[in-house]
């Protein structure tokens, strides 16, 4: 299947908390960052995820953050480090690249967000991604 999701970073499954009707996956991300991924827990049953499952991560870019920094007092707990590789901005909103561990992520900013954050080629940012916002699918 394709999909039009840009984000799709391979890992394993580390753990499954069930919840009656939510679960939680933690998952180590190729280049050994840690995410949590809230879904359904009729999901992890069908796809029958369970700790060593390797896994894809997928977020769609219009769900990914930037900061210039990590950052504290939030909910968010998906924080993930990484390197500018690429702005593009339009009239609106710009697409910013950034070189994670063991893959690339998108995400897709309004062009004063860009603007105000300095976002070139070689920032360094960390990535925000509510867990609710984080797909798997099978590897």
């Amino acid at each position: 299947m394709s999909l039009s999701i840009r984000n799709q970073i391979p890992g394993t499954i580390t753990s499954v908390t069930a919840g009656e009707a939510m679960s939680t996956v933690k998952v180590r991300l190729a280049g050994g960052q840690d995410i949590t991924a809230a879904i359904t827990t009729d999901a992890v049953k069908d796809l029958g995820f369970a700790e060593g499952t390797a896994v894809k991560a997928l977020v769609k870019s219009t769900e990914v953050s930037l900061a210039t920094g990590p950052v504290e007092g939030i909910s968010i707990r998906n924080q993930i480090a990484g390197t500018v590789t690429d702005v593009a901005t339009g009239g609106a909103m710009g697409s910013v690249k950034v070189a994670v561990e063991g893959g690339e992520l998108t995400a897709a900013v309004t062009k004063d967000a860009v603007e105000a954050l300095g976002l070139t080629a070689g920032t360094s940012v960390v990535a925000l991604i509510k867990s609710t916002e984080i797909s798997l699918a099978t590897a």
